[in-house]
């Protein structure tokens, strides 16, 4: 009798506060408006203007798929350190900040998506002449941010070879790069993209293609509804060509980087 009586107080809280996730816990399906992690200080990706609003593709991918769930969306900022403690402590419901999905990361949060793939590539300056490929670097200069592997993938090329210059950030990067201080900047095609847009010309990518990079939304563990859910709105974005427009809105036109192609991300499926 004492069992049944709390598993009927626990069905009844959950009918009470709102339905529980099959672990649970409540489910992003069961809330009114989404808290969502998103970067300030990416430009094309997640930006946050003078005025306090975000921009980017990640926002529009994160106001798509909420307005798909019928919710309202209210964004926080997440820095890369911030992004998984937002959602473990319970302060964001998803994270749409080029978090890229890793065996790692699949142990303390669970993962939609990915809602887009794209590749580590390399940024030069336009009047750079013989650089058609990573290897055409060997042994220049790379800013490398504090805290970002993609300088270890860099020399994890066969015969590569680089003197990496140490950066808080990509501001900090695309100012050495424009003083000659480093050159080449090397992380995600789509960041680089972002800071192409940003700065006019000037900039090329090379496309590299070192390796592929898979960026899904995070949210906590434990809410297989809520994730298969955002997978269908994922699926939905790019059937009925929302994906498409939106990259070509923040990317289109960067000199180096190829939209010719875009296709549906194989999901990593819900747990």
């Amino acid at each position: 009798m004492a069992v049944a009586r709390v598993l009927a107080a626990a069905v009844l809280a959950c009918g009470v506060l709102g339905a529980c996730g099959r672990g649970g816990q409540e489910s992003i399906l069961d809330k009114s408006t989404l808290v969502v992690g998103v970067r300030p200080d990416l430009p094309g990706l997640g930006l946050r203007k003078p005025d306090g609003r975000f921009q980017g593709f990640d926002i529009d991918v994160a106001h798509y798929v909420a307005d798909r769930l019928g919710k309202k969306v209210r964004f926080v900022q997440a820095l890369a350190a911030e992004r998984i403690p937002l959602l473990t402590s319970g302060r964001a419901d998803l994270v749409l900040a080029t978090l890229s999905v890793t065996p790692e990361r699949k142990t303390k949060i669970a993962f939609a998506g990915p809602y887009y793939m794209s590749y580590q590539d390399v940024l030069v300056r336009s009047d750079e002449r013989g650089i058609d490929g990573v290897r055409d670097l060997k042994g220049r200069k790379f800013c490398a941010v504090e805290g970002a592997d993609p300088t270890t993938r860099l020399l994890a090329i066969h015969g590569m070879t680089a003197r990496l210059v140490p950066a808080k950030d990509y501001d900090e990067c695309m100012a050495e790069i424009r003083s000659g201080g480093v050159d080449a900047i090397t992380t995600n095609d789509v960041i680089l993209a972002g800071l192409i847009r940003r700065e006019g010309d000037g900039f090329r990518l090379v496309n590299a293609r070192i390796s592929e990079q898979n960026t899904g939304i995070g949210l906590r563990k434990g809410d297989p509804d809520g994730c298969e859910a955002l997978n269908r709105a994922i699926t939905r974005m790019y059937q009925d060509g929302t994906a498409s427009k939106l990259m070509d809105k923040w990317f289109g036109g960067t000199p180096g980087l190829d939209l010719s192609i875009i296709e549906i991300p194989q999901f990593e499926g819900c747990v």
